[in-house]
């Protein structure tokens, strides 16, 4: 396995719109697997794709205190089950050291395949349906940080550039 670099807003690749996976293969699980390292060493609980610079509909994510419970979800597709929306506190690993809240859809269905190219549909909400949604807004090119106010997303920008700066 390998830990993967994950891009940081602005980065414009973060805008790229992913393309549907065609085959479940040894290549793609490899993927998955540096996707999970990468995610469990930033420290996160869910990466897509976009995240590392791939652009195909792929999401790791695991919600568990003991960081036992991965979760793959390969072309996931989402419908909202309620109009309620629901404000949750999102953070990112594009977005490091930000936190904003963020009201999405409170519950939704999941319908997506797993690493072995199973189809699955689950029902979520809270916390899951929070951060499948956050996630698959990277495969469509859209960050957390697009639902704030221009002006605070400008002082992200800002702040973040300047950092990059430093370390570059």
């Amino acid at each position: 396995m390998a830990k993967l670099e994950i891009l940081e807003f602005p980065d414009p690749r973060l805008r790229t719109v992913a393309k549907p996976v065609e085959k479940v293969d040894d290549e793609l699980r490899k993927l998955i697997d540096d996707m999970f390292e990468t995610m469990y060493d930033a420290p996160g609980i869910g990466l897509a794709a976009t995240q590392v610079d791939v652009h195909k509909r792929v999401i790791v994510m695991d919600l568990s205190d003991e960081k036992n419970e991965p979760q793959v979800f390969i072309n996931p597709e989402i419908t909202p089950l309620t109009e309620e929306l629901a404000p949750y506190e999102e953070g990112c690993l594009s977005v490091p050291g930000f936190y904003e809240k963020v009201k999405r859809p409170a519950r939704v269905m999941i319908k997506a395949l797993d690493r072995d190219g199973n189809a699955f549909e689950i029902e979520a909400d809270e916390l899951l349906a929070t951060c499948i949604q956050h996630e698959i807004d990277h495969l469509e090119g859209k960050l957390f940080v697009d639902y704030v106010s221009r002006l605070k997303r400008d002082r992200i920008k800002k702040k973040l550039e300047k950092v990059h700066r430093l370390q570059g």
